[in-house]
């Protein structure tokens, strides 16, 4: 018994100690500083990539799919970490790009014009994220870019559905954490997961979500947090955070193509500086 005993608290410590070294490497985070000569633009983007998935790709075994982070209006494209670490645990490359700059106008609402007059933040956004991925091409080749995963929150949530409406051929998922103005896409060309919050000071436009007959008919998921509109992010509470971890873990989980399992990002730090460069 107590030869067996000692030999469980062997193998706990030797187990914990590999967590632990796991959950500090697992998942590398890196920003990317980016110039468009074209418009005459600096883009950032912040990358977070599963170092095994990442290794295997390099190798010629795999190619890893691909998921673009879009920022809410007002937050920093590295405000996304517990989104970030799900879909790299999943065995994404992810990338964050930082789409306003502190020289662009702010963001403005006309009511009755289209997308309530947002049109060119929209296309915009849609020019950052080509512009991204023709970068990223040269720098992680072995990524798959054209079937990519949109993930966006209220203003980065439209850039995404719009995104996705522009170039169905190349979206295979969208996840949107409260966008409030492009309507939904219901052609069932990608799956969709859309958090909701309830929140009095941001409402959803009308027309924007699917009649709840079509959304099942075309596959998509709405999920109603509770939450407040600005607490799905970084700054959000760690409860209203952990619950959408799980979601979209589950809901990145039922790809069948999907080889890598999961890590456990409940113990990863969420502060990028800590998970190394």
């Amino acid at each position: 018994m107590k030869r067996a005993l000692t030999v469980f608290l062997g193998l706990s410590a030797v187990a914990a100690v590999a967590y632990f070294t796991f959950s500090h490497w697992a998942i590398r985070h890196e920003t990317l500083s980016f110039y468009d000569e074209a418009r005459k633009r600096p883009i950032a983007v912040y990358l977070a990539v599963r170092r095994d998935a990442e290794m295997k790709a390099e190798a010629g075994l795999s190619t890893l799919p691909v998921a673009i982070v879009s920022h809410g209006n007002t937050v920093k494209n590295t405000e996304y970490s517990f989104l970030a670490n799900v879909l790299a645990a999943r065995g994404y490359l992810v990338a964050s790009i930082q789409h306003d700059l502190p020289t662009d106008a702010p963001l403005m609402t006309h009511q009755g014009s289209l997308y309530v007059g947002r049109l060119a933040v929209y296309e915009r956004g849609e020019k950052n994220i080509f512009f991204a991925v023709n970068q990223l091409k040269k720098i992680v080749p072995s990524a798959d870019y054209e079937h990519l995963t949109l993930v966006g929150h209220s203003n980065g949530g439209d850039i995404s559905m719009f995104f996705a409406q522009q170039h169905p051929a190349l979206v295979r998922r969208v996840v949107t954490l409260d966008n409030l103005r492009v309507p939904f896409v219901t052609s069932g060309f990608a799956k969709i997961l859309s958090f909701r919050s309830k929140d009095p000071h941001f409402k959803t436009d009308p027309g924007v979500l699917p009649d709840p007959n079509v959304a099942k008919q075309a596959g998509i998921e709405i999920v109603d947090t509770g939450a407040q509109h600005t607490e799905m992010s970084d700054r959000g509470p760690d409860s209203v955070k952990a619950r959408i971890q799980s979601t979209l873990d589950q809901f990145l989980s039922e790809d069948a193509n999907s080889r890598i399992g999961p890590v456990d990002t409940r113990r990863l730090n969420a502060d990028p500086s800590a998970m190394g460069p």
